[in-house]
């Protein structure tokens, strides 16, 4: 029987190997990552996927705004265990995530991810589309849902982390 908690410390080990099956070593190059480095999820928005007291899926939240300083969340990542996938763990997983961002008041989530998947769940290019990431990036691959009715209105230019400024590697890199 599948369900979903929110993340505990006893479970980091086991979400680490499940994101380096699912994503491999160069998980650690992606521009998601560079606005996850040295952050912690937000509040209450890290969850796993137990089947018994097996780890099969997670999904965290991560805060961030961006260049014209609106507030969000970074969706990712998202995984599922291999022996398991195709059994509606993830969309769980990013249903339950969306869910509790919106009861908590958070007003837009961005993504790093394939269009033909987050397109049911209410994502698209179009709202992230004057937005950047920190680092190379597929543009066809940000995707934005908002949580309130043009919450992103206006929003554009690089995301970022908050409290982190915005370094010269980050504007170099966003601009390749």
């Amino acid at each position: 029987m599948i369900s979903i908690r929110k993340e505990r410390p006893p479970d980091a080990a086991a979400r680490e190997a499940l994101l380096d099956e699912a994503f491999g070593e160069h998980r650690w190059r992606k521009s998601s990552q560079r606005l996850r480095e040295g952050q912690r999820p937000a509040g209450d928005l890290a969850f796993v996927a137990t089947d018994g007291k097996r780890v099969v899926g997670t999904a965290r939240l991560w805060n961030i705004v961006c260049g014209t300083g609106q507030a969000g969340l970074l969706l990712g990542p998202v995984a599922v265990a291999s022996d398991c996938r195709n059994r509606g763990i993830g969309a769980a997983l990013v249903r339950h995530a969306l869910t509790a961002a919106r009861r908590r008041g958070h007003r837009a989530i961005i993504l790093v991810g394939d269009a033909s998947y987050y397109n049911r769940f209410g994502f698209s290019a179009d709202k992230a589309a004057a937005l950047r990431m920190p680092g190379p990036f597929e543009r066809h691959r940000l995707l934005a849902l908002e949580l309130v009715s043009d919450a992103l209105e206006g929003a554009r230019g690089l995301l970022r982390a908050p409290r982190r400024p915005i370094s010269q590697a980050d504007l170099v890199a966003s601009a390749a």
